[in-house]
């Protein structure tokens, strides 16, 4: 038996004319909208309030940013608005001055003698120090 597997799932189907759903429920609501404002308030005032009405209905129905619809662009802006920040502080090390050392610093530093390990001296050590407690498990 043979079975159709659907083609083209991302694209929406288009129902008004050239409009999909979405595009059309942007373009009925913001005229609803404009007409609503137009009969209720004063013409000044009701055209600075349909202006940016039909402006972000027109944008919602057809503006598109990299291939996506501008309520995605939109919904990612209102999130940043309103979630919180995270803001990260990374110290710059600062060179230090060389500093003279003092003469009771000097002092100290000529009576006490400390020896400096390298990396691989360290590491002889320590492979040695091992070594001496697997024979005196052992035994």
């Amino acid at each position: 038996m043979r079975f159709r597997v659907p083609q083209f799932i991302d694209i929406e189907d288009k129902i008004f004319g050239p409009f999909t759903f979405k595009q059309f429920v942007y373009l009925i609501g913001g005229a609803g909208i404009s007409f609503v404002a137009f009969k209720v308030l004063p013409n000044f005032i009701a055209i600075l309030i349909i202006i940016p009405v039909v402006s972000l209905s027109l944008a919602l129905t057809f503006y598109k940013i990299n291939n996506k619809p501008f309520i995605y662009i939109l919904e990612a802006y209102v999130k940043y608005l309103f979630q919180g920040k995270l803001y990260i502080w990374k110290k710059s090390k600062k060179k230090k001055a060389a500093t003279q050392p003092t003469p009771e610093e000097k002092e100290i530093s000529e009576k006490a003698y400390i020896p400096r390990l390298s990396e691989g001296r360290l590491k002889d050590i320590s492979w040695s120090l091992d070594v001496l407690d697997m024979k005196e498990k052992e035994q």
